[in-house]
């Protein structure tokens, strides 16, 4: 099964052949690193830019203005926001030109914690994301939905956000990518560069599919009676090992992987609260303005008479950083114990 970077990796690829992509391109996203987080090793189409935001993002802009399809890559979210008044041109373009000019650009970011990163390679960008009119923002929580999304994204006519949780990146998937081959060793041996000298290597790509996750629909990952959790990213299968824990004292958790946090599917999650009546919403950025209380308010107001239990937020702490100890990275944003808990004490609240 291929993790998420190799995901990644073979959805560019797809592009490359089959979607026009004709330029993927970042700082180090060209060889011979082929990204910091190998995601995009070996693609014929990617070259390197000086360490420059602005410049990227300005670039892509101009690209897709010519109705060029490329995907632009910021190494760290951390550092893209510079580039925000940039960003908003972008979202607004296709808008404000009644259609004249779409901007078929992809940006990919990694985003989160999970890697040690410290201050400055640990930001989460979901709810800013989120405030670009314009823009559509995904992120996926696993490997088949990281090539899926990334397939959609490169076809949209809009600029597409492709948040990519870093903790996640070298997390293998349970599902099969379509012309996948079966083996990890053979997938490896395919499309992972050796170590050392690459100058000769070439990829041996497999026999991808169009296999597209649509944008704006997300997916019940475990069905549930008692309780809803919403989620997506990193902490996803936090989630789901969190309910799993919990069936076995007896108790029923839906969780809800949004996938897409804009367009999002509200119809999936208020159907799911309508049936549990209760719902917690976990993400990993900070907690104060966090896409999450947007989510809430709607519950708040479209559900209020059908609510059991207050509607729940598990966030990230509102710290200007995540520290680089352990212990300060696993207090800062949630982890599986603090997931379960909230859970259990949704459970357990009485009308």
């Amino acid at each position: 099964m291929a993790n998420v970077a190799q995901a990644i990796r073979m959805a560019l690829h797809y592009g490359e052949e089959n979607l026009g992509v004709n330029d993927i391109f970042g700082q180090d996203v060209g060889p011979p690193l082929g990204g910091v987080f190998t995601a995009t090793q070996g693609l014929k189409t990617t070259w390197n830019t000086p360490l420059d935001e602005r410049g990227i993002i300005g670039t892509a802009m101009g690209l897709a203005l010519a109705q060029s399809r490329c995907v632009a890559e910021i190494q760290f979210c951390d550092y893209i926001f510079n580039t925000m008044d940039l960003l908003k041109i972008a979202g607004n373009t296709c808008w404000a030109s009644y259609g004249l000019f779409p901007m078929p650009m992809t940006v990919m970011t990694p985003v989160g914690s999970g890697i040690r990163g410290s201050m400055y390679h640990s930001h989460s960008f979901d709810a800013w994301a989120t405030r670009l009119p314009g823009w559509k923002i995904v992120m996926p929580s696993n490997s088949l939905d990281a090539y899926g999304l990334l397939i959609s994204a490169m076809k949209d006519k809009n600029p597409v956000l492709y948040l990519k949780p870093k903790a996640l990146l070298r997390i293998r998937g349970d599902e099969l990518i379509p012309g996948e081959p079966e083996g990890e060793k053979e997938l490896k041996a395919a499309i992972d560069a050796p170590l050392g000298d690459r100058s000769k290597w070439r990829p041996n790509w497999p026999k991808l599919t169009d296999y597209s996750v649509p944008i704006g629909q997300g997916k019940i990952c475990k069905v549930g009676t008692e309780a809803t959790v919403v989620s997506y990213g990193r902490t996803l299968p936090l989630c789901i090992q969190a309910a799993t824990e919990l069936e076995k004292n007896g108790r029923s958790v839906e969780v809800l992987d949004m996938r897409s946090l804009y367009p999002y599917d509200w119809q999936m999650i208020k159907a799911s609260i309508q049936k549990t009546r209760r719902v917690l919403f976990v993400n990993e950025d900070t907690e104060v303005t966090n896409f999450a209380e947007h989510l809430l308010r709607r519950t708040i107001e479209e559900m209020f008479y059908v609510v059991e239990a207050r509607p729940r937020i598990l966030a990230g702490k509102h710290l200007p950083g995540i520290g680089l100890n352990p212990i300060l990275e696993e207090a800062s944003v949630p982890q599986l114990h603090d997931i379960t808990n909230e859970i259990q004490e949704l459970l357990d609240e009485t009308p």
